[in-house]
């Protein structure tokens, strides 16, 4: 027993020394845990940027045209486009009139520019035969009623009289035909056939197809990042929905005028074919709300940032020595959800994407994805 006893001794002895060294191995472990937030950041980098100018306007009508008859006459027929909702293509005819009073004036007019032409022949054979005559007389005895020339200047007349009235009659004919002046959506139509309708008649109403506007307004902060030449400038035209339409469209003019109850000016974007009669694009119909935007002026060196990363005009780095920085920014203009950025960062920092529940000036932190103890070790070389 008294031989075992120093052994025994020794044995206990290295189990309480590595007891304690266990433990201190466990308390360094404690002492390395990273308790920083963490964080996700972006670089800076600036950028010549190209404003984009939107609003939204309504899609309307180059013009709008109320059909008239220019003759009376029955109804004997009418295009079968020529309903509400119909598209009818430049030079159709619309309706027809009854034609056979119009066509029997018409031969009375020719019959009329004939017998004016022979008159006028006539007048002027007799005129040369006293001009003839007039040579033997005296010229005191040779009046111009003795050369025939009133009756000359009489026959001229009536000839020009009944070309016009020629020109008249061929007029009343044509207009037997009422023709759609250009492509068109026919809105109304207010006859039938058989109807009689006089004069000045009101038919119906068409819708110029050939061409769409859209007149939006420029709000006074936009003004100032207008291009410095507007004219023929391209912009995009989208409709809103679950299959939105987008067609091309070009700046027509500046209404020229600011409203004096929202102060804002108006521009006006000219889109040919919108009902697509010549080309396989979707129709841009008439009365759609849609969203006019096109670029605008080019700004140097500006940096475009998220809204949800500024807050109160400031925004957050990450310093070279890993710690949250704010910074106060210059916002030169708001698109969407980004704002553009003059003054207050630079190139290369570091913008805090994801803040810390509580962020502080000079708060420690550390970035997502980097690990803790690589920048540990680089915090220590420092």
């Amino acid at each position: 027993m008294k031989v075992l006893f120093p052994f025994l001794a020794l044995f206990v002895g290295f189990g309480a020394m590595t007891l304690i060294e266990v433990s201190a191995s466990e308390d360094e472990k404690k002492e390395v845990v990273d308790t920083r937030p963490t964080i996700t950041v972006e670089t800076a980098q600036a950028e010549d940027y190209q404003v984009v100018i939107s609003n939204y306007g309504e899609v309307q009508p180059l013009e709008r045209t109320m059909i008239s008859a220019q003759v009376s006459g029955e109804v004997i027929s009418w295009h079968p486009n020529f309903v509400a909702g119909g598209l009818v293509l430049r030079g159709s005819t619309l309706f027809s009139l009854e034609k056979d009073a119009y066509e029997a004036a018409l031969l009375q007019a020719e019959a009329n520019v004939s017998l004016a032409q022979a008159q006028l022949i006539e007048e002027q054979a007799r005129a040369d035969v006293a001009k003839q005559e007039a040579k033997g007389l005296a010229s005191s005895k040779v009046s111009d009623l003795y050369l025939r020339k009133p009756q000359l200047l009489s026959a001229q007349a009536n000839l020009k009289s009944a070309q016009a009235g020629l020109k008249i009659a061929q007029r009343d004919l044509d207009n037997c035909e009422v023709i759609a002046p250009y492509d068109a959506l026919v809105v109304s139509r207010s006859i039938g056939v058989g109807q009689f309708i006089g004069l000045g008649t009101t038919i119906g109403e068409i819708y110029n197809v050939e061409a769409a506007e859209i007149i939006f307004p420029i709000a006074g902060f936009d003004r100032e990042f207008l291009p410095d030449d507007l004219a023929e400038k391209q912009a995009k035209v989208t409709t809103n929905g679950y299959n939105p339409i987008e067609r091309t469209g070009l700046i027509s003019r500046d209404l020229g005028v600011v409203d004096q109850a929202t102060r804002m000016s108006q521009l006006v974007v000219r889109v040919n074919d919108p009902y697509s009669l010549k080309s396989n694009m979707p129709a841009l119909k008439f009365g759609n709300y849609v969203q006019v935007s096109f670029p605008g002026r080019t700004l140097d060196h500006i940096y475009r940032l998220p809204q949800a990363l500024v807050n109160n005009k400031t925004v957050w780095v990450m310093d070279k020595d890993n710690k949250l920085q704010p910074k106060k920014v210059e916002i030169l203009r708001e698109e969407g959800a980004f704002l553009l950025i003059s003054k207050g960062i630079s190139d290369n920092d570091n913008i805090v994407t994801t803040l810390p529940e509580y962020p502080q000036t000079g708060m420690e932190v550390k970035i997502a994805g980097v690990k803790a103890a690589n920048e540990l070790t680089a915090q220590k070389a420092k």
